[in-house]
């Protein structure tokens, strides 16, 4: 009876595996279009704006990143991953925020309360602004191209560790399964 139900986990163990592999293959697929495109855009406007109009030289000379990727880990030791635009705030950010608010705001109860300070940096500038005012329009598809990237990235992250994980767990489940059943002659 355990060998049953160990085979029936087994089963939906396996088939969740393969339909994260197809999901996997699916994502791999989109990045590799997404990345095609945003090139060719890039090359677009490179031709349109002139090639030494769109290189390295126009770099700000300091950058700021403008998405970070984050990573949880679930309880049974599977890994996400996410992708937030660096101008907004994580939830950890805003209470650990407002926690310290609180705090400084319980210490000075005799005078007014004061608003709590903004940060120092700014938002992240679009680094379109740093090729001119104007921009062709292929210039901007090359940019949502390859945050598109990014974001596909980051859900392959995601599945890849969720894939090693299921093969893990499919290989104790077959050596449960070995240990249970003995050998036939």
């Amino acid at each position: 009876m355990a060998s049953r139900d160990l085979r029936a986990e087994l089963d939906f163990l396996l088939l969740q595996l393969l339909g994260d592999l197809e999901q996997l293959e699916a994502k791999r697929q989109a990045l590799n279009a997404r990345v095609e495109e945003g090139w060719l855009s890039l090359s677009k406007a490179r031709y349109a704006m002139g090639a030494k109009s769109v290189g390295p030289l126009q770099y700000a000379s300091h950058m700021e990143p403008q998405v970070r990727v984050y990573t949880s880990e679930t309880q049974d030791g599977l890994q996400k991953f996410w992708m937030v635009r660096a101008g907004t705030q994580t939830p950890e950010e805003v209470g650990s925020r407002e926690a310290a608010f609180l705090s400084s705001a319980l210490r000075r109860r005799k005078g007014l309360p004061r608003t709590p300070e903004q940060d120092s940096s700014p938002a992240p500038q679009n680094p379109l602004k740093w090729f001119g005012i104007l921009v062709p329009h292929s210039l901007r598809q090359a940019q949502a191209s390859f945050r598109e990237g990014l974001q596909l990235a980051a859900d392959m992250a995601s599945l890849q560790s969720r894939i090693n994980w299921g093969r893990s767990q499919l290989k104790e489940l077959q050596e449960k399964l070995k240990q249970l059943e003995p050998r036939a002659p």
